[in-house]
């Protein structure tokens, strides 16, 4: 699920939510909005989907950031 892959990111990184949003999609409520049930559009996961790959170290303590 997306939004748990944030969440790992989130800790893996010591970000904020607030951060995560405003750097992922130029929206700092996206996080707050998504546990609340917003529903995202194609293209707006696909923006999340590149941020994320785009950001995930292969050295990250969790091992689950780059699978």
């Amino acid at each position: 699920m997306l939004l748990q892959r944030i969440e790992r990111h989130l800790r893996a990184k010591r970000m904020s939510p607030t951060r995560f949003g405003r750097e992922a999609v130029g929206d700092p409520n996206l996080i707050p909005q998504l546990k609340d049930g917003r529903e995202l559009r194609a293209a707006t996961v696909r923006r999340i989907v590149d941020y994320l790959n785009d950001n995930e170290t292969e050295d990250c303590p969790c091992k689950r950031c780059s699978s």
